[in-house]
């Protein structure tokens, strides 16, 4: 038996600015608008690189970088991604479950050729202007570090040895 987890990263983000790839290489944070103060709660790689952080509100982002593009987050169309994600996920196995907002796991009673079809169902996802990454693995929790590790589909034959040569980081990162 055998597991896959697919991961979108800055699932919120994404979902915010999926139909504008002109934002790509832009600095953009995603603030949650219903929030008594609103603060940026995932940004992408160019406002990291601006020094803009989580936690930050929206005028210490400006402060940083008067580039910066602060979006709101856009539930109907995480809701819509989401559903895109399960949908191309029930196309691997039956035995799929909506982990978290963004990541869904999958259990295979057949393992072969599991990276090839994990890999089609990224390159489906992509052409969806949805960005993915997944890992395949003998363990739920280890195909779930992998896949934030995976560029974009990694497989794990050996969950121990995997978990064992992971920096403690990788930890801080999957729990986010």
């Amino acid at each position: 038996m055998m597991f896959a987890t697919i991961y979108l990263p800055n699932f919120c983000l994404q979902a915010a600015t999926r139909h504008q790839p002109e934002l790509c290489e832009k600095p953009v944070a995603l603030i949650e608008e219903h929030e008594r103060k609103p603060i940026i709660i995932q940004l992408n790689e160019a406002a990291e690189n601006a020094g803009i952080r989580k936690g930050m509100t929206p005028s210490q982002a400006l402060a940083r970088s008067l580039r910066v593009i602060i979006k709101v987050r856009a539930p109907t169309h995480e809701k819509s991604i989401q559903e895109m994600l399960l949908h191309y996920a029930f196309t691997l196995s039956p035995f799929v479950e909506g982990t978290a907002p963004g990541i869904c796991t999958l259990q295979f009673t057949a393992c072969r050729n599991l990276s090839e079809k994990v890999c089609r169902v990224i390159e489906q996802l992509a052409e969806c202007e949805i960005r993915a990454q997944a890992a395949v693995a003998p363990t739920s929790d280890s195909s779930f570090l992998a896949a934030h590790l995976a560029r974009p589909v990694l497989q794990i034959e050996n969950a121990k040895e995997f978990l064992a040569l992971l920096p403690i980081e990788t930890l801080a990162i999957a729990a986010t």
